[in-house]
């Protein structure tokens, strides 16, 4: 067996911990987090009064204009400057929540004013609220528009965490480095990694595509009208 062959399968198990027991909690965490923020950022931003509309606007201005990077050294390395000290997988969770609640506000914000204003006016006629015409009437229907993109961003994430090896973090790529360190074969345990993070993107991407097929059945079965 080639020796380089022998590397990919001795650390093919330690690359594979690395990504269940971190990369894909973290990621799963910081998603659902994220979008949880998404989602009342874009509330905010549609329905809240003015004040508030003008601090998730910054917010959102802020980490869409920064890079990833940037944002995680300055929770994790910054903030102890001014006495906030946070573990590595806790400032690496903030980091990317804040980064996806930012990006996501926006395509949660552009599906629901993507509705028909009829659907909010039949809603009304019914004598619902305007919490219940979202609930009931506007968010099935901005789900499914909404799905694809979301999609992407929760595959985007499971790449985008491999920056979390900078803070420490034993994800994957970090993993790969601790490997890498000791037998001197850079190449061969990145591109391991790298082929580990496309298998779980490719898993996702299967995932994806069956979501919005059954999304688009259920929009055929139901005439489209949520």
């Amino acid at each position: 067996m080639p020796a380089w062959l022998h590397l990919m399968g001795a650390s093919l198990w330690p690359l594979l911990y690395a990504g269940l027991v971190f990369t894909v909690p973290l990621t799963l965490i910081s998603f659902v987090l994220g979008l949880a923020l998404a989602f009342a950022v874009a509330l905010i931003r549609l329905f809240g009064p003015g004040w508030s509309v003008a601090i998730v606007r910054f917010y959102v201005w802020l980490i869409r204009g920064s890079p990833l990077l940037v944002q995680l050294f300055v929770i994790f390395y910054g903030l102890p400057n001014v006495g906030i000290v946070l573990d590595p997988l806790t400032a690496a969770i903030i980091g990317f929540s804040l980064n996806v609640g930012a990006y996501n506000s926006e395509v949660i914000r552009g599906v629901i004013e993507s509705i028909p204003k009829g659907q909010w006016e039949a809603a009304y006629s019914m004598g619902m609220t305007r919490g219940q015409a979202l609930r009931r009437a506007i968010l099935p229907q901005a789900a499914r528009v909404a799905l694809p993109p979301l999609s992407n961003s929760f595959i985007a994430l499971v790449k985008d965490t491999s920056l979390a090896a900078v803070l420490t973090v034993p994800e994957i790529f970090q993993a790969a480095q601790r490997i890498a360190s000791v037998t001197y074969e850079p190449l061969i345990l990145y591109t391991e990694a790298a082929l580990i993070y496309l298998v779980f993107s490719s898993v996702l991407s299967s995932a994806q595509v069956r979501l919005e097929r059954r999304f688009g059945r259920h929009a055929l079965f139901t005439g489209g009208n949520g």
